[in-house]
């Protein structure tokens, strides 16, 4: 594993930034689905263009395709893609805009991914933040990390997860245990 601590350290800091609006329990509610969203920002980055591309494409044909997430899916060569222009660089872009780029970003990716957020019910999380002047503050600190599989191997992903969980449930005073994942 290369850096894991300071990953975590890293991601854990944004902490910092919730003192306030969010008590520490609560802090999970903006890490853990920021994380994965950085995450799946950084798989996707090297193909991004290419999805674009191809949907540009698919659309000026004007073909009914059944499915055109498997064509996207492969382009973007993973199991999911995205069709928002935005990426996290591209979000601090406009701050001022930021709640509603954030959401039209994540409505963007395949319906599998949505499913995720939507289980995370990160929409209030984000309204939360903005409301609070904190949004922007958290996403450009996000945008700093590298998870690229390429930087961040699958198995020190599933550790950095296992640490910022550990750490919610410390936050907590949950006992012992409650916070592995099966």
């Amino acid at each position: 594993m290369n850096h894991f601590a300071e990953k975590v350290s890293f991601i854990w800091s944004v902490a910092d930034l919730l003192r306030g609006p969010y008590k520490p329990p609560q802090y999970g509610r903006v890490i853990l689905p920021l994380t994965v969203l950085r995450r799946l920002d950084c798989v996707l980055e090297p193909t991004k263009e290419k999805v674009l591309e191809k949907l540009a494409e698919l659309k000026a044909k004007k073909i009914k395709i059944a499915n055109p997430d498997l064509i996207l899916n492969r382009v973007a060569k993973a199991s999911f893609h995205n069709t928002s222009k935005l990426d996290f660089q591209k979000l601090k872009g406009e701050p001022d805009k930021i709640a509603a780029n954030l959401t039209a970003y994540i409505k963007g990716f395949s319906s599998q991914v949505r499913d995720i957020f939507e289980k995370f019910n990160f929409e209030p999380e984000i309204a939360r933040l903005d409301e609070n002047n904190r949004l922007y503050l958290v996403v450009s600190k996000f945008a700093d990390i590298d998870l690229h599989p390429d930087r961040v191997p699958n198995i020190e992903m599933g550790y950095i997860f296992e640490e910022l969980i550990r750490r919610f449930n410390e936050a907590a005073n949950e006992t012992a245990g409650d916070h592995f994942t099966p």
